[in-house]
């Protein structure tokens, strides 16, 4: 299902109309119009901006239709789930469906010049991850970092922040994760 799709269903099931959730999360009723409509495909920090008026998580809008029936389950194995596509940025939350997550562990691909979008990121937690093959540039707060194969991080997530692929030939895989598990 894609994005636009997804979150008329959302908005709807949630008794919303477009007006309603474009001013309970601070935007335009147009821009609600066109991520429904799939005229636009909203960044990372713009469509969290939007579920902010539901509220919502990313992971938790991304895996609605999930049914989390039976036992829990321990081990997740490649290709149980699909990665969630922000811009081109390829998300496999593990454990996505799990309830109640104290933190969300996740597999990151961004193909080269992607990034989670001009607008920083902010919210509560914390933050770590390494990156295991590529080029990663972070932006928190004022300082930008260049990463390479090995390089990791951690910081409070109340810093704004932005994560960027410079290059312009390979892609950047990283294994991060986030607190709280509302990613």
């Amino acid at each position: 299902m894609d994005v636009g799709t997804r979150l008329k269903s959302v908005r709807v099931m949630h008794n919303l109309s477009q007006r309603e959730l474009a001013k309970r999360a601070g935007v335009t009723n147009s821009t609600i119009s066109m991520i429904e409509k799939n005229s636009v495909s909203p960044s990372v920090s713009s469509l969290k901006k939007v579920l902010s008026g539901i509220p919502m998580s990313l992971v938790t809008f991304f895996s609605l239709e999930m049914d989390g029936q039976g036992s829990e389950p321990v081990v997740f194995r490649s290709g149980d789930s699909s990665p969630m596509n922000m811009d081109n940025i390829l998300i496999h939350v593990i454990g996505q469906n799990k309830p109640n997550r104290a933190m969300s562990f996740m597999d990151e691909l961004y193909p080269p010049e992607s990034d989670t979008g001009v607008e920083m990121l902010c919210h509560e937690g914390e933050e770590a991850g390494i990156v295991i093959e590529g080029l990663l540039e972070l932006t928190v707060g004022n300082d930008v970092y260049e990463l390479t194969t090995g390089d990791s991080y951690y910081f409070d997530s109340n810093k704004p922040h932005r994560f960027r692929n410079p290059s312009t030939e390979n892609s950047c895989r990283l294994i991060s994760c986030t607190s709280p598990g509302n990613f």
